[in-house]
C-alpha cells in the first residue's frame, strides 16, 4: 500500500510540474522565487482553506448521525414512513448537490418571504451537504446492516437481548465494519464536492483559486488548490485505513 502511494505521488509530480512550469510562465525564475510565489498563493488561500474544512468538518458531524436515523425510518414497518424516506433518498441522489443547495439558499425567501442575509451562505451549504450526504451514509449503512446474518439475530434472541441491545451489541459492530470502505469513498468524494459551495457565493477554497488564477493571470494557484485536495484526501485514506485495519479484527 506505501509502494503503491509512493508511485502516485511521483507519477502526480512528473505530470504537475512540468505543466505549472509551463502554464506559469516561471521558467527562468529562481527556486527561492517561485517557492515565494507559491507561499504567497498558500497565505491568500488560507482563508479559504479553512472555510473548506469547516464545512467537510461540520458535513461529516451532522449527516453521518442523520444518516442513521435516515436508515431507521427506510426500514420502518409503517409503510407512510418508509415511502416518504424512499422519496427523501431519491431527490437527494437523483438530483444535483449544486442545485439542492441552491433550493435550500433561496426557499426561505422564495417561501416565506424571509430576507437573505449573507452570514445564511454558511448554513445554508451546511444544511445543504449534510441531508445530500445523509441520504447517501443511510444507504451505505442499510447495505451494512442487511449484511449482519440473520443467525447473528436469532441468537441474541435466545439469550435474551432486547432489540436495543442487539442492535448496539451486535448488528452495529458489525455494520461499522461492513460499511467502511463505502464510507471512506463517500467522505474523500466529500472533500471535492465542497468547491460546489460557490454555487451560493461561500467562498471556500477553490473559488479562492480561481480568483486568484484570475488576477495573477497563472494558473498555479489552481495547481495549489488541486494539491490540496490531493494531500488533503490521502490522509483521509490513511485514517480511514488504519480505522478498517483496526476494526477488521476477525482477519487477525
Amino acid at each position: 500500500m506505501k509502494k503503491k502511494t509512493i508511485i502516485a505521488a511521483v507519477v502526480l509530480a512528473a505530470m504537475l510540474v512540468p505543466a505549472v512550469i509551463a502554464g506559469c510562465n516561471i521558467a527562468t525564475d529562481t527556486g527561492n522565487a517561485f517557492l515565494d510565489k507559491v507561499t504567497g498563493i498558500v497565505g491568500q488561500l488560507s482563508e479559504g482553506i479553512w472555510a473548506s474544512l469547516v464545512l467537510f468538518a461540520l458535513t461529516l458531524i451532522f449527516s453521518m448521525p442523520i444518516g442513521l436515523l435516515v436508515t431507521f425510518a427506510r426500514r420502518s414497518r409503517f409503510k407512510v414512513v418508509e415511502l416518504i424516506t424512499k422519496f427523501y433518498i431519491s431527490i437527494m441522489r437523483g438530483t444535483p448537490l449544486m442545485l439542492q443547495l441552491i433550493v435550500v439558499y433561496f426557499a426561505p425567501y422564495y417561501l416565506f418571504k424571509i430576507p437573505l442575509s449573507s452570514d445564511y451562505r454558511f448554513y445554508a451549504a451546511v444544511i445543504g451537504f449534510s441531508l445530500n450526504y445523509a441520504a447517501y451514509f443511510a444507504e451505505i449503512y442499510r447495505s451494512g446492516i442487511e449484511a449482519v446474518p440473520k443467525g447473528h439475530y436469532e441468537a441474541a434472541k435466545v439469550l435474551g437481548y432486547s432489540r436495543q441491545q442487539t442492535f448496539m451489541k451486535i448488528v452495529f459492530p458489525q455494520m461499522v465494519r461492513h460499511v467502511l470502505p463505502p464510507v471512506t469513498n463517500e467522505v474523500i468524494t466529500l472533500v471535492k464536492d465542497t468547491s460546489l459551495a460557490y454555487a451560493i457565493a461561500y467562498i471556500e477554497m477553490f473559488t479562492l483559486a480561481k480568483q486568484v488564477a484570475a488576477a495573477q493571470s497563472s494558473i498555479l494557484a489552481l495547481f495549489v488548490a488541486g494539491l490540496f485536495y490531493y494531500v488533503f484526501n490521502l490522509l483521509v485514506a490513511f485514517v480511514m485505513g488504519k480505522i478498517e485495519k483496526k476494526m477488521n479484527y476477525y482477519s487477525k
